[in-house]
């Protein structure tokens, strides 16, 4: 579990490491703030996030489902600086279907953790074959690194894209070419 006592002491080690008054007025509270930020941007560190799909539905028919634009917010376990952007997901059921939203809570609780891109693909890709059990999964980031614009090399607008594709997907760039076309045109 998290330990706000070390966040705070933390914080206030950092600010005194730059030069900061940790008692002056804008400064005092800020240890605090940021235990409980903690807690929020770093909450997926204590949960499976592929519980939520657990949920699923009967579908007749076993077309290419496809979730795109999912807004993602993650920290760079290189420097805990955020990197976001979009999710993309397509997924060929074999009879089950997640709800929609379960596919978006998915890709979130995997986001609040420090991390790298790479890694947040294929994790959100495994527990998707995992839980779905489908013919095949794709998952696609697209991600804006505030330690490449910000900081370091400083290219603001750069994105950085990971893609991950297991069973039907991995070989079939026939598969592969029709998710990306859907995510970029429809």
């Amino acid at each position: 579990m998290m330990d706000y006592e070390k966040i705070r002491e933390g914080v206030r080690l950092l600010l005194e490491g730059i030069g900061e008054d940790v008692d002056r007025e804008g400064l005092r509270e800020t240890p605090d703030r940021i235990a409980r930020m903690c807690a929020e941007i770093y909450g997926g560190l204590y949960e499976d996030p592929g519980e939520h799909l657990k949920k699923q539905f009967t579908v007749e028919r076993n077309d290419m489902v496809i979730e795109k634009d999912i807004t993602f917010y993650s920290t760079c376990e290189h420097h805990l600086l955020p990197f976001y952007g979009k999710a993309h997901i397509g997924y060929i059921p074999d009879g089950k279907v997640a709800g929609l939203s379960k596919l978006a809570r998915t890709v979130d609780g995997f986001a609040r953790r420090p991390q790298i891109q790479e890694k947040m693909t294929r994790d959100i890709a495994n527990a998707l074959e995992k839980h779905l059990k489908p013919r095949g999964v794709i998952v696609m980031l697209e991600a804006e690194h505030t330690c490449m614009t910000m900081r370091g090399i400083k290219k603001p607008g750069s994105r950085t894209v990971t893609i991950v594709a297991l069973g039907a997907f991995e070989d079939n760039m026939e598969l592969q070419n029709r998710f990306l076309d859907m995510v970029r045109n429809a």
